[in-house]
């Protein structure tokens, strides 16, 4: 699976026995994503659909709403004996378009890593997002979304063979799956297919249910909702601020999703029998 992929020898210990084999493992590299030549962010990630990476990363922190607003997207040489290493992104914006403020005081929206939590973070996703999942009537059967686990778990291919990476997919409201990406981060696997949403023309995510392999958490839920998606399904938890941020964005959240049930935290009219 080239640079998504990498062999490392372990020793495998049970009860009564001990081999040493060579293991899959997930490779995680970082990715320093920059805007108009500036370095903005650099985030640890699976190499692979790194430009939706970029863009659907800038579309959920509110620099940009459409994807006429990038001109272009490009890698470009690394700092080390100027290599191009695959790790450094160049996104130019179009003309016109604000670049994000680099000042050392600023932090894109608040995450569960950084430990800042409160209404300031909820009004800042409110105010800043151009999309209004609130406003959206689509609605979704629940033997629908019981059935997307399993779809996207049988579509990671990456996660067969490592058991190490997060998944995300976009379906439709009648079960299609529309995209579907992995990655050692959750919010890089969101990001992944939001910009693939963006390149295809998809965004505002109206009609849509975006699902995660893991928890839903404040800053996928603020991710969510920048793209207008009407429904976040989660397989776990959510987070007590993620659920404050869907009731107050007008998202339906679904979380501990199984085959058979599942807590319907907002928004529970979206969800049909």
């Amino acid at each position: 699976m080239g640079r998504v992929t990498a062999r490392r020898r372990a020793r495998h210990v049970t009860g009564d026995d001990t081999v040493t084999r060579p293991e899959t493992l997930a490779v995680e590299e970082p990715l320093e994503i920059r805007v108009n030549g500036t370095p903005i962010t650099v985030t640890m990630r699976t190499p692979g659909s790194d430009i939706e990476l970029a863009q659907g990363f800038l579309l959920t922190e509110g620099v940009i709403a459409r994807r006429d607003e990038v001109l272009t997207a490009r890698y470009c040489r690394g700092s080390v004996d100027d290599v191009n290493t695959y790790n450094v992104l160049d996104v130019t914006l179009a003309p016109g378009v604000k670049p994000p403020d680099t000042d050392v005081t600023r932090n894109f929206y608040t995450t569960s890593s950084c430990g800042v939590c409160g209404k300031a973070s909820l009004d800042a996703v409110r105010l800043s997002s151009r999309h209004c999942p609130g406003d959206d009537p689509a609605t979704v059967a629940a033997d629908t979304l019981t059935a997307m686990p399993e779809q996207l778990r049988s579509a990671q291919r990456v996660f067969a063979s490592t058991g190490g990476l997060h998944g995300a997919a976009l379906f439709a409201m009648d079960g299609t799956m529309l995209a579907v990406r992995e990655d050692v981060g959750r919010h890089n696997a969101v990001d992944k297919v939001v910009g693939w949403a963006l390149e295809s023309g998809r965004i505002p995510l109206t009609g849509s249910v975006l699902l995660v392999s893991g928890r839903a958490s404040f800053e996928l839920t603020q991710k969510a909702v920048m793209a207008g998606v009407p429904v976040l399904a989660a397989v776990s938890a959510p987070s007590s601020l993620a659920v404050d941020l869907a009731s107050q964005s007008g998202l339906t959240l679904v979380a501990f999703l199984r085959q058979h049930s599942m807590n319907v935290y907002t928004r529970p009219d979206r969800v049909v029998r």
